[in-house]
């Protein structure tokens, strides 16, 4: 498979687009003034505790508290015995930790049963890193089960445990990684293993592993220090992050446009790659990177609602703020030999399109698809088949329920970051984000009834209607007659005045002498 990660720098944006055999597969996008959050670590503030949402409300310094769940709150050993020692509610005649439960040596992990007032009170101070940006009206997701990712491994300094990436399907490569790992890292810490490393060295592992325990031991140092709310410690840019986790042995060669930024990279492969270092290339022809592959309609296209399959057919994507719904259609689409083959066409198309775009626009979250409805089992399974296969190719981790009856997929898909159309759109300053304005009749008849009710109390013989110049074009033609029959109904005489200035749905009634 020939696949390139293309690079285009400017001061002001970031965009960075990850191509296979030519297609456009992944897209990120980061612009400097509105820079991502995921991975940075802040000293907090718990600011409110509610145990009817076992959830706490986390001061970290930004715009929005932070949200932090029950099962992402990590005390200390000390803090733990402190809060409990002399807990009545707790304390079952064991003597040590809460509920009969000892607490590890190091740190220790929810306690099962404990609620959220157990753990933090107002006031506190704690050490949160965010998992999750901040989307729409929703301040970031905060844990306190710190991770720290290099190029080969994820350090969980809070968590006892070796985690193998589950893309790496060799049962001996795997645990002969195990090993190396269990060998070299501290008690009571742990790694996960990333697919990138599947063919690392034990020097390799090593390196990271050291690099690592040198970071933490840094954030633990400025956290010790910092006031509440602070920074602690900021995660690589997008240009950086985006090299650390995709550029492997894959990726034939990474692409970038801007010297500076190439410098970057380059230096950054060569500490963490070396044997990649080759593969990063300068692009100095003067033609726009993405206009020179192509792909700057691949983008524009990406927001688009809906999409056209090559059968005829279409899907239609909507977001709402709880899921995603994406609608199967035929369309043009009318097949040969019969209805249910014509659908079954349809939907097979639609799976490979489908899998694609929720990787490309990156949606998360609870995603419903709605199939065209399929009378065979048979179809039906091998739709869902098709779809986990098509799946496969995507980095996050997707949870997908069989067909029903109905012809829904429900499936949800790990959201670390907003998708596309939240980082590139914004919500129309006409509907505000609802999709639909009234008709310019309905619009009408609205002004008109207002009208009736306020010539009752109106002493003037005129009335200026101002209004967008769809209203007044429907007013002056197709409504003219009911103009002519309320002037009689009220003996007011009607202006009526276009004004491009005026929403669509607003409008003025001005009432004065003739």
């Amino acid at each position: 498979m020939s696949t390139e990660l293309l690079i285009n720098a400017t001061p002001y944006e970031i965009r960075i687009a990850l191509l296979e055999h030519g297609n456009l597969v992944e897209f990120y996008l980061e612009q400097p003034r509105e820079k991502g959050l995921v991975g940075n670590i802040y000293q907090g503030r718990v600011v409110r505790v509610l145990p009817g949402m076992q959830a706490a409300f986390v001061d970290i310094g930004l715009e929005r508290t932070g949200f932090l769940y029950v099962d992402d709150v990590h005390i200390s050993t000390a803090e733990f015995e402190k809060r409990f020692a002399k807990c009545d509610r707790h304390d079952d005649g064991v003597g040590s930790g809460c509920c009969g439960n000892e607490p590890p040596d190091s740190l220790c992990r929810r306690t099962p049963g404990l609620n959220i007032e157990d753990l933090l009170s107002e006031g506190q101070d704690l050490l949160v890193q965010i998992c999750k940006e901040p989307i729409g009206t929703k301040g970031a997701r905060l844990t306190c089960h710190i991770t720290l990712p290099c190029r080969n491994l994820v350090f969980m300094p809070m968590t006892d445990h070796i985690g193998i990436s589950r893309k790496i399907e060799d049962e001996s490569v795997r645990q002969q990684l195990r090993q190396d790992i269990e060998n070299l890292r501290p008690a009571g810490t742990g790694f996960i293993v990333r697919t990138v490393a599947e063919n690392a060295t034990n020097e390799d592992l090593e390196a990271d592993m050291e690099f690592l325990l040198h970071s933490w031991s840094e954030i633990q140092d400025i956290a010790s220090k910092a006031p509440a709310p602070s920074l602690v410690y900021e995660d690589l840019d997008i240009t950086l992050r985006v090299v650390r986790d995709i550029f492997s042995p894959d990726v034939d060669r990474v692409v970038v446009d801007d010297r500076k930024t190439y410098s970057r990279v380059l230096r950054f492969v060569e500490t963490f790659a070396p044997r990649l270092q080759g593969r990063v290339v300068l692009s100095e022809n003067g033609t726009p990177l993405f206009d020179a592959y192509g792909i700057e309609m691949d983008v524009n296209r990406a927001l688009d609602k809906k999409i056209w399959l090559r059968c005829g057919g279409y899907i239609i994507i909507e977001a709402t703020e709880a899921l995603t719904v994406v609608d199967v259609n035929t369309g043009r689409y009318v097949g040969k030999s019969g209805l249910e083959e014509t659908i079954f066409k349809t939907n097979m198309e639609a799976v490979k399109e489908i899998a694609y775009q929720l990787r490309l626009r990156n949606i998360g979250g609870i995603i419903i698809i709605d199939f065209i409805d399929m009378e065979e089992e048979s179809h039906r399974e091998e739709v869902f088949a098709a779809l986990k296969e098509a799946a496969k190719k995507d980095k996050s981790r997707i949870n997908i329920l069989k067909v029903s009856e109905f012809g829904l997929v429900q499936m949800t898909r790990k959201r670390n970051r907003e998708d596309l159309s939240h980082m590139m759109c914004e919500p129309c300053l006409y509907c505000h984000g609802e999709g639909m304005l009234k008709s310019s009749r309905t619009i009408c008849y609205e002004i008109f009834r207002r009208m009736e009710r306020e010539a009752k109390k109106a002493t003037a013989a005129k009335v200026v209607l101002r209004v967008h110049p769809k209203v007044a074009a429907m007013m002056l033609k197709e409504e003219a007659a009911t103009i002519d029959y309320l002037e009689k109904a009220t003996g007011k005489q009607i202006t009526i005045e276009p004004a491009k200035e005026i929403h669509l749905e607003k409008y003025d009634i001005a009432w004065g002498e003739a």
